[in-house]
């Protein structure tokens, strides 16, 4: 039987969730809260899997958003190790795994995305991915010196990742089918940076060559290239993606376009249905109201604190500028904007090796700024960049390649 009391009620207890419910209380919303995850514990960060929680200690710990005690000193509920399984959009409520009902004012899809499944037969218990705190754990207990650890996929995750690996002693060897490690918007200039770093480190990289079959006997996992090679690892971390958790809303009749589709105030199909996070794709008005789906740490706080004022009528649409990170052996690369909607790049030299390319439209807007270097050198000129982004400006670019014209002044101009 469905309880009377009716509210708000977030599916999904990771960082967007998690803010969210945090949110709501923040803003004064004093009716009932119900976050519901299908994990344990209370919301955490999920950077720090592939990177600290690979190398700190013997016994990591979650970080958390909040714990337990802070959501239930908020009087939020926290409903852990359940799944929400069917949505009832006509008598506004939730069924869980368990068999109950949560009825629900306003709904907030949260509910992330999941690893890419490599399609192929062969895979064992030692061919795994890398998404939550249990898999860290997992994955950890291969990472020691004389271990070997083969990681299919050149992107961020994969290569944080190895890493990690290197710094706790285990081989490893990478494999991207493509012809570069960072295809997906990371510009070559930079990856080609990165590469360098971790071949200099030990880690075997090895670009254009599909996998052609796994196979586990119990010994090693063999992974066959498509060129023919043969590698011996312990553990094979599959890294090649991500995709939205759609299918709670798409069995309730919600509108899907890679993701949950919402609008600019993360409004699903439904209007007492929001989506936030990894799982959705929305229109970014910085760039002609072209849909994008963000799986970034930054985009998950954000739009949970978004999708919770809108949830109580704020009615205020989007307007965050896109931000990714990545720290590997001591080199920090941070994107802000989308760098595939420039046409030009201008180059900033910053001293050190560090250095922004700035990526501008045809018709000279700063559409996006990808930098790299040593600790947070290219941290403040980045945050420059975002706000120019934010504000559309159109820097000349003898201005943005020169160093002793300061981003601040352009920002001012």
């Amino acid at each position: 039987m469905m309880a009377m009391a009716r509210g708000m009620v977030i599916i999904g207890a990771g960082e967007c969730g998690g803010r969210a419910a945090l949110t709501l209380r923040d803003l004064g919303y004093d009716g009932p809260v119900t976050l519901v995850g299908d994990e344990p514990h209370p919301p955490y960060e999920r950077p720090p899997l592939s990177k600290d929680a690979m190398t700190t200690g013997d016994a990591p710990q979650i970080k958390t958003i909040a714990s337990d005690a802070t959501l239930a000193g908020k009087s939020i509920r926290h409903i852990h190790s359940v799944q929400a399984v069917a949505i009832d959009r006509a008598a506004h409520g939730v069924r869980l795994s368990d068999g109950s009902v949560l009825a629900y004012d306003k709904l907030l899809l949260a509910t992330g995305s999941t690893p890419r499944r490599l399609q192929m037969p062969g895979l064992g218990p030692r061919c795994v991915t890398l998404r939550s705190f249990a898999d860290a754990l997992a994955i950890r207990a291969y990472l020691r010196a004389g271990s070997h650890i083969a990681i299919v996929g050149g992107g961020f995750i994969g290569l944080e990742l190895a890493a990690a690996a290197r710094k706790m002693g285990a081989a490893v060897t990478v494999i991207e089918a493509q012809p570069r490690i960072l295809m997906r918007g990371v510009p070559a200039e930079i990856a080609e940076i990165i590469h360098a770093a971790h071949i200099s480190e030990g880690v075997e990289i090895l670009c254009g060559d599909g996998i052609a079959s796994i196979a586990d006997d119990g010994k090693a996992v063999r992974v066959t290239l498509a060129g023919g090679r043969e590698i011996a690892a312990d553990l094979v971390v599959i890294g090649i993606g991500a995709v939205p958790v759609t299918e709670l809303a798409a069995k309730a009749g919600l509108a899907i376009d890679n993701g949950i589709a919402v609008d600019a105030r993360l409004q699903s199909s439904d209007p007492d249905i929001f989506a936030a996070g990894d799982c959705c794709s929305f229109p970014l008005a910085l760039y002609g109201a072209r849909r994008v789906r963000l799986e970034a740490w930054r985009n998950a706080q954000e739009q949970g604190a978004l999708a919770a004022r809108n949830m109580l009528g704020a009615g205020e649409a989007h307007a965050s500028v896109p931000w990714f990170w990545s720290d590997q052996y001591g080199l920090s690369l941070q994107i802000a904007g989308l760098s595939d909607e420039g046409s030009s790049t201008v180059r900033r030299d910053l001293g050190d090796g560090a250095f922004i390319l700035f990526h501008l439209a045809e018709d000279g807007r700063l559409v996006a700024a990808s930098g790299i270097g040593p600790g947070n050198a290219v941290a403040r000129d980045i945050r420059l960049a975002e706000m120019l982004i934010g504000k559309r400006a159109r820097p000349e670019p003898e201005a943005l390649g020169s160093p002793a014209v300061k981003l601040k002044s352009l920002l001012a101009a």
